[in-house]
């Protein structure tokens, strides 16, 4: 039965898209109500027009179209973006259907059109959001695999589900290897295990937990097996039901090894400022001390003197000159040790520099069951040195010595020291030898995973309060700076350390060393001897007369100076620390009223570390002689007080 007109207009008007025909000519012969109503326009407005006046620039794509349809027969779908002259670009789905009523030549297309821009638009901000995501995500994985804290995400149970690189850095685990395994099994140290499950069961019951949220230190257990302090941050995040811990952690080892660094350094500071304190104290100690050594010397040289015909009693004069004798070398070894001053390289006689310092431990030494093998080359050529820092050098490596022989039996407890020289180099001088000095000992040896580190600064194998950890380091720093080296030896047992130092001993220091006593001659002369302390006084006029010297004694700088403005003197012997009117200020009165005298004048003193003491004497360019002394080194300083071919330098200091 046909279809009526009526009714197919009506099925083709509810059709919610829109449906034109357009024939050959690209005019329209029919449009429904949704496409009058898409183009603004009534039928009698619309029937009859050119396609293209009613859809806009973009008709011009469906005019390519015309062979295909109206020539060919072909059906078209087709979808994309049409710019409409009233409505712009849209979206638009299109069937096309060619119709030909005799099947020989298609009159008209039938045009079935649906908007779907809405739908193109939420495509589009889908897959921008989408697109948004995967950005995000992979920024997110790209920050978590590059953190420098190690990231470790696990579920409920436990179960390890993320592991950052930084995290397989950190424990020495692969991903791979422990992802779905129980971080409590994996990461956590046994004896820790417990606690950790129970803080998990908290969790994931979502119990409040007083960890997450803030930075919290725990130990760890790396693959190796080996504990290590982490600084950990937690947080929890629910996704998708199911509920997730995550971890943040930062390697704590360094820190705290920076942290004891730091402390032994503090530890250094205080030391090093005690010692400050010390030494300052050393110079007022020693000069206390100095003054009855120096009286108890020249006292025994007297009476040894005194005692020649006399065998027994000579002999002991000597011994009790010899001991005081020694006193005097070790203080003054440990005053010229703590006094800070440039490096003053002088020829030094290894041997003597070994002696000296051995003194300084020899009791210590004996009372730790310790004992010390001397195997000291004879004629060793002198080097070029500081015999201080030297001597300080040897200290420290005795010191050393010592200590690492605590733990072992008495009968291993041997520290063997010796020295020797090397040949100088084929067509070179004997000044390019070296002298050489080794400290070897029975100890437990040094471990080969530290010999590398055993010169570093505040590296130390002692135990708490037993070392800071510089001696070695500074010990090399002194051998070095005197172009020489200090090394660890390699040996079956114990320790040696070897320092080596180049000879040279310039020519001129053979002519600058002191004239024998015996070949100076020594006018008599009228002496003024000033020294609060009367013993010190009555023992240098006693050994001053003795050689045919006229003495005047002064217990004080303002005698001295009322015997001064009496009487005539051709020297002046002056302690230089006095109460009221000091050696310093003696000597200023001096230049001002006697200048003849200014430059004979010698200071006697037991003060040579203090920095004020050392600037006064250089600045004057006075002689001075160190308590205690021996008789032979006094006189020879009053020839060179008394040298007539010595004349006074008028650019001596101002001030002092």
């Amino acid at each position: 039965m046909p279809v009526d007109s009526a009714l197919l207009r009506a099925l083709l008007d509810s059709i919610p898209a829109r449906v034109v025909v357009i024939g050959r000519d690209h005019r329209y012969l029919f449009a429904n109500v949704e496409s009058l109503a898409f183009f603004g326009r009534v039928e009698a407005d619309m029937v009859g027009r050119h396609a293209s006046e009613v859809v806009g620039p973009g008709y011009a794509a469906y005019g390519a179209m015309h062979e295909r349809i109206f020539e060919r027969g072909e059906t078209v779908r087709e979808e994309g973006w049409i710019e409409y002259a009233d409505h712009g670009r849209r979206w638009v789905q299109h069937l096309i259907l060619p119709y030909a009523p005799d099947s020989v030549q298609v009159q008209a297309a039938f045009v079935f059109a649906r908007d779907l821009t809405d739908l193109k638009q939420r495509e589009a901000d889908l897959a921008n959001k989408l697109e948004e995501l995967a950005t995000t995500q992979a920024l997110k994985a790209s920050i978590v695999d590059h953190a420098l804290a190690a990231i470790i995400t696990t579920d409920d149970a436990g179960h390890i589900v993320e592991f950052n690189p930084a995290a397989q850095e950190m424990f020495g685990h692969r991903r791979e290897a422990v992802v779905g395994r129980r971080l409590g099994d994996t990461l956590i140290p046994e004896r820790l295990r417990a606690a950790h499950a129970a803080q998990m069961e908290r969790l994931a019951q979502g119990q409040p937990a007083a960890d997450i949220g803030r930075r919290t230190e725990m130990l760890a257990l790396h693959a190796d097996g080996r504990e290590f302090s982490v600084e950990v941050l937690l947080w929890r995040t629910t996704v998708g039901g199911c509920g997730y811990i995550t971890a943040s952690m930062f390697d704590l080892t360094e820190r705290h090894n920076a942290q004891r660094q730091i402390e032994r350094q503090r530890d250094a500071l205080r030391q090093s400022e005690k010692l400050s304190v010390m030494g300052s104290l050393l110079a007022s100690v020693a000069h206390e001390l100095n003054n009855p050594l120096a009286i108890v010397m020249g006292r025994a040289a007297l009476l040894q003197e005194q005692t020649l015909l006399q065998p027994q009693l000579a002999g002991n004069a000597g011994k009790i000159h010899d001991a005081a004798q020694r006193c005097g070398r070790i203080v003054r070894t440990f005053l010229n040790m703590a006094r800070e001053r440039p490096l003053d390289r002088a020829p030094v006689q290894l041997n003597d520099m070994v002696r000296a310092t051995t003194e300084i431990l020899a009791y210590s030494l004996r009372s730790h069951g310790v004992t010390l093998q001397l195997d000291l080359a004879p004629e060793l050529p002198a080097a070029m040195a500081d015999a201080d820092q030297l001597g300080q050098v040897v200290l420290n490596l005795l010191v050393n010595a010592q200590q690492a022989l605590a733990a072992m039996p008495v009968e291993q407890r041997v520290v063997r020291l010796q020295t020797g020289c090397t040949s100088a180099s084929p067509g070179r001088t004997e000044a390019t030898g070296l002298v050489w000095l080794r400290v070897a000992d029975q100890g437990p040896g040094v471990p080969s995973g530290i010999r590398e580190r055993l010169f570093d600064p505040f590296f130390t194998t002692k135990e708490e309060g037993l070392g800071t950890g510089l001696g070695l380091s500074v010990s090399r720093s002194i051998a070095r700076e005197h172009g020489g080296e200090l090394g660890l030896e390699t040996t079956d047992k114990g320790a040696s350390f070897l320092l080596t130092l180049p000879v040279g001993t310039p020519a001129a220091a053979a002519d600058s060393e002191a004239m024998p006593l015996a070949e100076t001659a020594v006018q008599r002369a009228r002496l003024l001897v000033v020294d609060d302390e009367p013993e010190m006084v009555s023992l240098l006029g006693e050994m001053l007369r003795l050689q045919g010297h006229e003495v005047v004694a002064a217990g004080s700088g303002e005698q001295a100076l009322q015997h001064l403005s009496e009487q005539r003197f051709d020297a002046v012997i002056s302690d230089l620390h006095m109460p009221d009117v000091d050696g310093a200020a003696l000597w200023r009165e001096i230049r001002k009223h006697h200048p003849l005298l200014r430059r004979r004048v010698l200071f006697v003193t037991g003060d040579s570390i203090s920095p004020q003491v050392r600037s006064f004497l250089e600045r004057t360019r006075c002689e001075s002689l160190a308590k205690p002394f021996s008789k032979a080194d006094l006189l020879s300083k009053l020839a060179v007080l008394l040298d007539p071919t010595a004349s006074p330098d008028a650019s001596e200091g101002g001030t002092s």
